[in-house]
């Protein structure tokens, strides 16, 4: 009972503190967030009961077990304190010459922290907003123009289909028991989820493969496979291979062009598809402003005007002699009929009916179209998009992450292409969709809740230390625990993500605990009668042990998430990654870095201690 006393307002603090960031964290936005803001939830729920445990079943059991187990100890527990005494004596003497450099050990921190930012900045590391997750379907996507017969469709469908059957029969051999990598190959047409189009120009070859954990490649180096081997075919718009799930970030590169011009946004749309082309790892990149079936186009001469003729009372003439005019409905029992009247087929079924059209004036006279219009055959566009009733035209393309960086070239397409379009083009806006738009949704929204955390873990600090500036002591621990993060991400091949960064902001509250304690412990030993330095070194020797256990405890909990590889467990390892080695690198930065930070601040004269001393030496020379 005395142990769970003495550690009682601490554990508190330490709760409060990690609610303070787990809570602010629980109302993340966007897609992504809709996937990551049950994870603070449930650590708010454990922490909780982790809580009413610790202070009231805890005790009892320890109890118990100290009255049964006497001041016996086995032979393996004699062992294991044994070893750990030893370890936590060689970390005192660590801790000792830290202290006694404290500058040297704080710069020794502060560099590796700017090491370790270097390793992002420099590419090692890379951002993508979530994970990928290797999937078991791959589709290829097949657009051809409009007015396309279906035998040349077939035809096209007829070589992808062999191609993925190809890579198959090649690759089946080096599966694990010789499994079949492609179980089975689909054909749909009329169907291409990307081209909101319908008719016999569209098709989707869709793959099934063998399991992710299973089989020796994964479904990038496939895609690759049959990207390359099915090659460019003519007259085909776009084959995409794609998988057919994005999760929440949505697709790679999505960005929107708006304006009123189509002809300028088409130009503006091929400038830069044809700018992001150049990037190595970019592929099946398309705009959405397609060519459409050949049209008459009708412009009228200035003879019209004369006649008494507009554009609109021409384009009813046609619409009612070629696509027909109802001019009343017959009553046939239950059944109601209209009745349409247009040419006879024998007479609009070819362009020269149309070119030998007679229009009528408003005198009744006929008079031949071509006499009053041009005819000019020319292609439209087969579907023009609105967004908030602007034409907008959407470039799309994928990235391959094993060799390009989704968030960089978008970042570096923003910096050195866009302002040159904008300048070519200045009827031409740029928006930003996909996942760009969506990890900036909810990384806002996280940096903001983060910090609000942090603004609580502060306020409660200070209001327990009694003291502004010794929680910042406590809380520098926090960006440095990012050292950990990046090393990690870095060791097990993984880029940063959205989920990385939710584990890295979980890990403070972690990482305040120990340090909370920590001061706290320090600050009881000088209490008692020590002299600081000593009493914060006595302190680490204190923690050291319950610090060890935690942190060992901790990754061994969460090793089966780090080496799982099925595809379900993809999107969680960065997050376990950031946890596990955050946590391996904040045992160091709390044993060593916040002793160290704390005695630079009382050299300084800004802490409670030194606060104290100042006003007990103000006192004595008062009374002298």
């Amino acid at each position: 009972m005395d142990g769970t006393r003495e550690v009682l307002t601490s554990i508190l603090a330490s709760f409060v503190t990690t609610a303070c960031i787990f809570g602010s964290l629980a109302f993340i936005k966007g897609d992504i967030g809709q996937v990551l803001r049950v994870i603070p939830v449930v650590m708010l729920v454990v922490l909780t009961v982790s809580l009413v445990e610790a202070f009231l079943i805890l005790p009892n059991h320890l109890s118990h077990a100290i009255d049964k187990s006497g001041s016996g100890q086995g032979r393996i527990q004699r062992f294991v304190n044994g070893r750990l005494e030893d370890l936590r004596e060689v970390v005192g003497r660590l801790v000792d010459v830290a202290v006694a450099l404290r500058y040297l050990t704080i710069g020794i921190a502060e560099a590796v922290f700017m090491l370790a930012l270097s390793i992002m900045a420099g590419g090692f590391v890379k951002f993508v907003a979530f994970p990928d997750i290797d999937g078991d379907t791959l589709e290829a996507r097949i657009l051809l123009p409009q007015g396309t017969p279906l035998s040349r469709t077939e035809s096209v469908v007829a070589k992808v289909s062999a191609a993925i059957q190809d890579i198959g029969q090649r690759h089946t051999p080096k599966q694990p028991d010789k499994q079949a990598l492609v179980k089975a190959v689909t054909i749909e047409h009329n169907k291409n989820s990307d081209a909101f189009e319908t008719g016999p120009h569209v098709a989707t070859v869709r793959a099934d493969l063998l399991g992710a954990e299973v089989r020796t490649l994964s479904s990038d180096e496939i895609l690759g496979l049959w990207r390359e081997q099915v090659g460019l075919q003519p007259d085909v718009i776009n084959i995409k291979f794609t998988t057919p799930t994005l999760g929440p970030a949505g697709l790679p590169i999505d960005i929107q062009l708006k304006g009123s011009d189509l002809n300028e946004l088409k130009s503006a749309a091929v400038d830069l598809t044809n700018w992001l082309s150049r990037y190595k790892g970019v592929f099946d990149v398309s705009d959405d402003l397609r060519p459409g079936k050949q049209e008459v186009g009708v412009r009228l001469k200035a003879e019209a005007t004369n006649l008494g003729l507009d554009a609109q009372t021409i384009a009813d003439q046609l619409r009612a002699a070629f696509f027909g005019t109802t001019v009343g409905e017959i009553q046939i029992g239950a059944e109601s009929i209209e009745i349409d009247v247009r040419l006879q087929k024998s007479d609009r079924n070819s362009l020269s009916d149309l070119e030998q059209y007679q229009v009528t004036d408003s005198q009744g006279r006929k008079i031949p179209i071509t006499a009053v219009a041009d005819l000019i055959l020319e292609r439209g566009f087969a579907r023009i998009n609105r967004v908030d009733g602007v034409r907008t035209v959407t470039i799309q393309g994928d990235v391959d992450g094993r060799v390009g960086n989704a968030s960089a070239i978008v970042g570096d397409t923003l910096k050195r292409f866009v302002p040159e379009l904008k300048k070519k083009y200045p009827g031409v806006r740029v928006g930003l969709e996909g996942q760009n738009k969506e990890t900036e949704i909810t990384q806002q929204s996280m940096v903001s809740g983060f910090i609000l955390g942090l603004i609580g873990v502060y306020l409660l600090l200070a209001f327990q230390f009694g003291s502004y500036l010794e929680p910042v002591v406590v809380m520098a621990a926090i960006p440095l625990s990012l050292i950990g993060v990046i090393l990690g991400h870095m060791l097990m091949g993984l880029n940063i993500s959205m989920p990385s960064m939710l584990g890295f902001v979980s890990l403070a509250g972690v990482v305040v605990n120990n340090s909370i304690l920590l001061v706290n412990f320090a600050k009881d030993n000088h209490d008692n009668g020590m002299p600081l330095q000593e009493a914060v070194s006595k302190a680490s020797r204190a923690r050291f042990r319950a610090i060890l256990l935690t942190t060992t405890t901790t990754v061994a909990g969460l090793l089966p998430i780090l080496i799982e590889t099925s595809p379900q467990a993809q999107v969680l390892i960065p997050l376990v990654t950031s946890l596990s080695f955050g946590l391996l690198s904040s045992t160091i930065l709390v044993l060593f870095v916040v002793p160290s930070l704390y005695l630079i601040f009382d050299d300084m004269g800004l802490t409670t201690v030194a606060r104290d001393k100042r006003a007990a030496t103000a006192t004595a020379e008062a009374a002298q």
